[in-house]
Order: structure tokens, then sequence, then C-alpha cells
């Protein structure tokens, strides 16, 4: 399938990219060969082929919850600053409101 200058552009436009004229016309080809190759999937016969999303059969794998040092306490995590209330950093603000 060969796209068109008209084409490329739709999808500039949707990338919000701004092409050169060159680039435009190197898009051309290779999108078009790009959609080609794609293209090329529908001849595969996939009638006896179980759809599917992904393909390790693992489901809902998680890692066991461990406290040997890879959290801080809220004593250490805190103990490097005097600013906190409420068991929070406090910060200077950074988002104002406009009036």
């Amino acid at each position: 399938m060969k796209l068109t200058k008209k084409d490329v552009l739709h999808v500039a436009k949707l990338a919000k990219l701004s092409l050169s004229p060159s680039e435009i016309s190197t898009f051309e080809k290779q999108l078009s060969d790009v959609v080609s190759y794609v293209s090329e999937l529908s001849e595969v016969d996939t009638r006896d082929v179980e759809p599917t999303s992904q393909t390790t059969g693992l489901t809902n794998v998680f890692r066991e919850d461990s406290e040997e040092g890879e959290s801080l306490s809220t004593e250490k995590a805190l103990s490097g600053t005097e600013k906190i209330h409420n068991n929070y950093f406090v910060v200077p603000q950074v988002i104002t409101k406009e009036k």
C-alpha cells in the first residue's frame, strides 16, 4: 500500500509534528513500507490460533513483602529535616492561586 503526501501530513498533524518537504517525501516512502509490511499479516491463517493477550500463562505474580532494609521508618525518613508537620515534610509552596 502506498501512502500519499496527504496521509503523511495527516499523521504528522496527529503527532503535532512540523515536517519539511524533504521529510515528507522520506516519510511517505518509509511509512508506505511499514504499512505494506504490516499488511502481510492479513495473509497468515489464524483460524486455529486461540486469541491471547499474553504468552507466559502467569497471572497475578507478586513478590513477597519484605521489611528487611527495603524501606525507611517514618522517623528515619524525616530525620534529615527540621520542617515536619503531621509526619510529612514541609516544603515551600510552588503552586499559587490566580487572583
